[in-house]
């Protein structure tokens, strides 16, 4: 009688374990199927091993984006150790009982578990001291599965928020290549005794680079272009908010030095020091022969004439740092017949060909020397093939923005 009973008594406990199995798989289950914390579903991966599978010390290690991270442990403290220990663990891809002549470092534990999806490892379980001995086999089955679906659910959750960041941000890439385009002008203005073409390219069709033109009257006119810091829509609203500014002042101010001035307040104000600008302007007056320019932080345009190249450095530091600008210095130069001014931001002087040379300076000048006769258009057309050619098979590294103004000789 006394063997019946122990065998009843055996199939007993396994229906219990069984039924305690179930009971917390639909738990578990339920819980992810709820959209439960990833904290939430470890917590009750900690209660379930050490309450109901009787487990006194564990540790959970989730790889979160190349980073393994200790996730929730049972008497166990990571110390100094996590990189030792992470790096013998991934070298086990099945269910590891682990044995005297492992290394120390994990003999503190009996058996890992690794979870790995396809071909990476995207968790390891190390489980020690299982207080009820029997039936172990059938419980390390168990605390396998709940591992899986514990780590599967949590790298799903990963994976669902790093696609909701991708189309967050490709949606505000969107939003700020469209703006943009709203405020890169299509057309440049040609009249009898001046044309201007503009080239935009922007890297990854988002950029900080900006340009534009102002007209006074058939023979005076004015030119600026911009590089605003960042990228995305911060640039892009800060691109907004600078053109508007701009578009507002230039009318209201006809000396330069007093715009600039009144610029890098308002872009200050709106930036609260945070953001910046660098910005060449020039108002050309076609009947005076005459250049005046401000130079803000920006990159030296060049301006061929009188057979010669000069490099438009005079102004002052960069728009927006400063509550006020420390010195502007007003630019002048009387044109000489025919005159090019090419201004551009720095993507064009980063841009490298396949053995590392970049376009420089030096490159710059030469091809503004042997085009300086053409038009506007046909001058930048000539420099993109230029800078096709050379570049070869390497990307633009940055936003490129080349605005030419060519002046005629009437």
């Amino acid at each position: 009688m006394s063997r019946e009973n122990d065998i009843l008594k055996k199939y007993e406990d396994e229906l219990n374990l069984k039924q305690l199995q179930i009971k917390s798989l639909l738990t578990i289950t339920q819980a992810i199927n709820d959209n439960v914390s990833a904290e939430g579903l470890f917590n009750m991966y900690k209660s379930f091993l050490s309450w109901e599978m009787g487990v006194q010390k564990m540790a959970l290690f989730v790889n979160e984006s190349d980073d393994w991270k200790c996730t929730v442990a049972v008497d166990y403290e990571e110390g100094q150790l996590r990189e030792e220990i992470i790096t013998e663990l991934l070298k086990y891809k099945r269910l590891h009982t682990i044995k005297d002549d492992d290394l120390d470092i994990i003999k503190q534990f009996d058996i890992i578990i690794p979870v790995y999806h396809k071909d990476t490892p995207i968790a390891y379980a190390v489980i020690g001291g299982i207080k009820d001995k029997e039936d172990i086999y059938n419980k390390i089955q168990f605390i396998t599965t709940i591992t899986n679906i514990i780590a599967v659910a949590i790298e799903n959750k990963r994976l669902f928020n790093k696609q909701i960041i991708q189309e967050r941000y490709k949606k505000e890439l969107e939003l700020a290549s469209q703006v943009q385009k709203m405020l890169i002008p299509e057309n440049l203005p040609t009249g009898d005794s001046y044309e201007l073409s503009g080239i935009y390219k922007p890297h990854l069709n988002v950029g900080g680079d900006y340009f534009d033109y102002f007209r006074f009257s058939e023979t005076r006119f004015a030119f600026c272009i911009a590089d605003v810091s960042g990228k995305g829509v911060a640039a892009a609203l800060l691109m907004a908010n600078f053109q508007a500014v701009l578009q507002s002042l230039i009318y209201q101010y006809r000396d330069l030095e007093t715009f600039v001035f009144a610029l890098n307040q308002s872009v200050n104000r709106i930036t609260q020091s945070d953001k910046y600008i660098t910005l060449f302007i020039a108002d050309v007056d076609t009947k005076q022969r005459k250049l005046k320019y401000i130079n803000a932080g920006h990159f030296p345009p060049l301006l061929y004439t009188g057979n010669k190249i000069h490099e438009l450095t005079k102004g002052s530091t960069i728009i927006g740092a400063f509550d006020t600008l420390p010195d502007i210095e007003l630019g002048e130069i009387n044109l000489e017949g025919e005159s090019l001014i090419l201004s551009f931001t720095d993507g064009l002087t980063d841009l490298k060909n396949n053995n590392g040379e970049l376009f420089n300076e030096e490159r710059i000048k030469n091809y503004l020397s042997k085009e300086r006769d053409k038009s506007a258009e046909a001058f930048n057309n000539g420099l993109m093939e230029e800078l096709d050619i050379f570049k070869g098979d390497s990307e633009y590294p940055d936003d490129i923005a080349i605005l030419t103004c060519k002046i005629y000789d009437n």
